[in-house]
This record gives C-alpha cells, sequence and structure tokens, in this order.
C-alpha cells in the first residue's frame, strides 16, 4: 500500500470512529487497531488526534471542493453557475455534518480549529467566485464595479449561511425547487443582472 493510501486509509477510519463515538471518546490506538495498521505507523502520519482530526476535515473539504470545481467548469451561464455554487455549497455542508454523526458536536464546539483547516478551502471558493464572476462580467451578464470585493462577500454570506441551513432554519418548509427563483432573484439583483 502506497504512502498516500495508507494515509488516507488512517483518515478514513478515523473520521468514522469520530462520527461513530465523537472526537473525545477516539484514542489513537482505536484509529490504529482499527485501520489493521500499528500504532507506530499511525505515528508516522500523524503526531496527535487532533493532527488527524485536522486531516479528517481537510478530507471532507476537498470532496466539497471537488464538487464545487466540477460546477464551475459546467457549460453553462454564469448566473446558472453562481446559484448551484451557492445550493453545491450549502448542500455538501450540511450532508457532511450529517453524515459525520457525532463529529457533528466536535465541528461546532471547535469551529476555530476548523476555521483553521478551511483556510486554504476558502481562498480556492472565492477564486472560484472571482472567475464565474468575471465571466459574466465579460460577457455582459453582470454588472459588477469590483469582482474581488463581490467575490468575497458571496463566500462569507453562504459561510454565514451554513448552520440555519444545516439545521432548517432557512427557507423553512420550502423545496430547492420553490427557494431557487427566489435565491436567484436576490442574487441577480446585487449582481445588476435583470430578469
Amino acid at each position: 500500500m502506497s504512502i498516500s493510501k495508507t494515509r488516507q486509509t488512517l483518515v478514513d477510519v478515523a473520521r468514522q470512529l469520530f462520527a461513530k463515538n465523537g472526537l473525545e471518546n477516539t484514542t489513537m490506538n482505536d484509529i490504529a487497531v482499527q485501520s489493521k495498521k500499528g500504532r507506530r505507523t499511525l505515528y508516522t502520519y500523524f503526531k496527535s488526534k487532533e493532527e488527524v482530526y485536522y486531516a479528517v476535515i481537510e478530507s471532507e473539504l476537498e470532496r466539497l471542493s471537488d464538487k464545487m470545481d466540477e460546477v464551475a467548469a459546467k457549460h453553462t451561464t454564469p448566473q446558472e453557475k453562481i446559484i448551484e455554487l451557492i445550493y453545491t455549497h450549502l448542500d455538501s455542508i450540511k450532508e457532511t455534518v450529517m453524515r459525520n454523526g457525532n463529529l457533528r458536536a466536535a465541528f461546532f464546539r471547535n469551529i476555530w480549529m476548523v476555521e483553521k483547516v478551511r483556510k486554504n478551502f476558502d481562498e480556492a471558493e472565492i477564486e472560484l467566485f472571482r472567475k464565474v464572476y468575471s465571466e459574466g462580467k465579460a460577457d455582459g451578464e453582470f454588472d459588477i464595479e469590483n469582482v474581488e470585493l463581490v467575490a468575497d462577500i458571496t463566500h462569507y454570506c453562504i459561510k454565514g449561511l451554513e448552520v440555519p441551513y444545516i439545521y432548517g432554519r432557512l427557507g423553512n418548509g420550502m423545496t430547492p425547487e420553490t427557494s431557487k427563483p427566489l435565491v436567484a432573484k436576490f442574487v441577480y439583483g446585487a449582481l445588476g443582472k435583470l430578469m
């Protein structure tokens, strides 16, 4: 097994254990035993459980980043991409948090730890929004003076919506089919796009 496959196996097993037992109730030994790797192998890759936790969060963010890249690469209009990027971000974060069971509590309790790990993801996501906004501006679809600022604002607005979206407090009772036109109208209005 290659180095990267061994490391990924350790991260996958740790994620499952964190989700099942919680971060506090999972030990480095639990991860080594469950992954069928020795403690020496585990400590070759990670110095502490916190490092493993960071790697789990990074792995989850890489999955989200891949989904966002797929949306940005689609051959659709910039307007459609922006709405799909917003929903992909929110749906993927919600799915990740829900899928990880007991890790949810650690995720919200250790939000500053998560924020440290999220830094690279956040920068990549802002760059995706810049790219799509620049494309829309060049095509005359968006009336944006400062693409960088609008991309930053979009990213931080979506990030601020994560917790209400995860808990179903955003658009309570609405389906994506009924909410997307409203979100699109709001977003396009902010971007200077006439409907």
